[in-house]
C-alpha cells in the first residue's frame, strides 16, 4: 500500500443480477485504511494513551506514548508541547488563551499568524485536534466572527467540545465550535468562510488533491488559505514512506512542493506561495524526538530529513 497521495478511484465491476455498478477500487481501500490508521492513532492520542504500530497491524520501529511533558505523538520528555508552540512562532499571549489540554504538541507552525486574522471573520480549521488553533483565533476575530473545527476522530472532537468552558469563561467569547468531519467532505456550506487554517493536517489525508478542492469550495470568493504543514524537498525513501509512525507523525504523507502548488492552483486557488521554515524539522532533530531519530536511522549515510523535509507556510486565494 501505498500511504503517500493515494489517488481515490472507482472502477466498474460487474454487480450479480443487475448489470454493472460503481465500486471501491484497490485504491479506496488504501485511502480508507490510511484514515483507520490515523483515526486510530489519533484518537489514542487524545484520550492520554499511547499506541504501537503492532496494535494496528503494521510493523514500525518504536511506540509512540504521548504524553503532557512529550512533543506530540511521538514527543520526548525533553520538551513540552508549550516549549514546542514558542519555538514555532506562538506568543505567550496566545497561549494564555487555550486550556492546557488542547495544545498536545501536534503543531509545526502558527497559520493564524500566517492568516492575519480579522474581527468579524469567519475561521475554519481542518484537522482542529483539540480545538488549540481555534482557541486562539477566537480572540482575534472576536465576538462579531466565528471559528468551526473540524476533525474526523470522535475522541478529538469532544476533547475540544470539552475545553470550550474554560475559553468562554476565560475570553467572555462563544464563537467557537466543533463539527465531526472528514477533512475531504467538510460539514461546510458552500461559500461560507473567509479563511481556512490547519496545522499539520493535510498530509494525513490519502489523497490531498481532494482537500484542497473541498476546502475551496467552502471558501467565499476573495477568501484565503493560511497552512502550516510538513513539505517534500524530494521524495522520500520508501522505508520512511511506509512507516506507520511517520504517517501519523505526518512525515510520510507530506507532498512535494510542486504537487501542493498543482493542487491549489486546480482548486481553484491562485496567488499560492509555498515558505519553508526549515526551524520546526531543525528543533525536533536536536530536541532528539523519537520519531525523527527513527527517520534518521533509515536515511543514507550523511543525510539529514533536513535534506527531504521542511516545515512551510502556505497561503492561497480564492479567485
Amino acid at each position: 500500500m501505498n500511504l503517500k497521495n493515494d489517488a481515490v478511484t472507482e472502477k466498474k465491476v460487474c454487480c450479480p443480477g443487475s448489470g454493472c455498478c460503481d465500486a471501491p477500487s484497490e485504491a479506496n481501500a488504501d485511502a480508507e485504511k490510511v484514515r483507520e490508521i490515523v483515526r486510530d492513532g489519533y484518537s489514542k492520542i487524545a484520550v492520554g494513551g499511547g499506541w504501537t504500530a503492532g496494535e494496528l497491524g503494521k510493523t514500525a520501529s518504536a511506540c509512540c506514548t504521548p504524553s503532557k511533558a512529550g512533543g506530540g505523538c511521538c514527543g520526548p520528555a525533553t520538551f513540552s508541547p508549550e516549549q514546542l508552540a514558542k519555538a514555532i512562532g506562538y506568543s505567550t499571549d496566545e497561549l494564555e488563551t487555550v486550556p492546557d489540554s488542547a495544545n498536545m504538541g501536534l503543531s509545526c507552525g502558527n497559520p493564524t499568524a500566517l492568516a492575519s486574522l480579522r474581527a468579524g471573520e469567519v475561521v475554519l480549521d481542518l484537522g482542529s485536534g483539540g480545538g488549540f488553533d481555534c482557541f486562539i483565533a477566537g480572540p482575534k476575530v472576536g465576538s462579531t466572527g466565528r471559528v468551526i473545527g473540524v476533525d474526523m476522530t470522535p475522541e478529538m472532537v469532544s476533547k475540544a467540545r470539552g475545553n470550550l468552558a474554560w475559553y468562554r469563561q476565560t475570553t467572555g467569547l462563544a464563537n467557537v465550535e466543533f463539527r465531526l468531519g472528514e477533512i475531504e467532505h467538510l460539514p461546510v456550506a458552500d461559500a461560507s468562510v473567509d479563511v481556512v487554517i490547519s496545522n499539520c493536517v493535510l498530509n494525513l489525508a490519502p489523497d490531498q488533491s481532494v482537500v484542497w478542492k473541498d476546502l475551496a469550495r467552502v471558501l467565499k470568493p476573495g477568501g484565503r488559505v493560511a497552512i502550516s504543514d510538513l513539505v517534500l524537498l524530494r521524495p522520500l525513501p520508501a522505508s520512511v514512506r511506509v512507516d506507520v509512525e511517520a504517517l501519523v507523525g505526518c512525515v510520510a504523507g507530506a507532498a512535494l512542493i510542486t504537487d501542493i502548488q498543482a493542487w491549489a492552483t486546480a482548486a481553484g486557488l491562485s496567488d499560492v506561495r509555498i515558505d519553508r521554515k526549515p526551524g520546526y524539522v531543525d528543533a525536533m532533530t536536536d530536541w532528539q524526538d523519537p520519531l525523527y531519530r527513527a527517520i534518521i536511522a533509515k536515511l543514507g549515510p550523511g543525510e539529514k530529513i533536513g535534506d527531504y523535509v521542511s516545515s512551510a507556510d502556505i497561503s492561497a486565494v480564492k479567485r
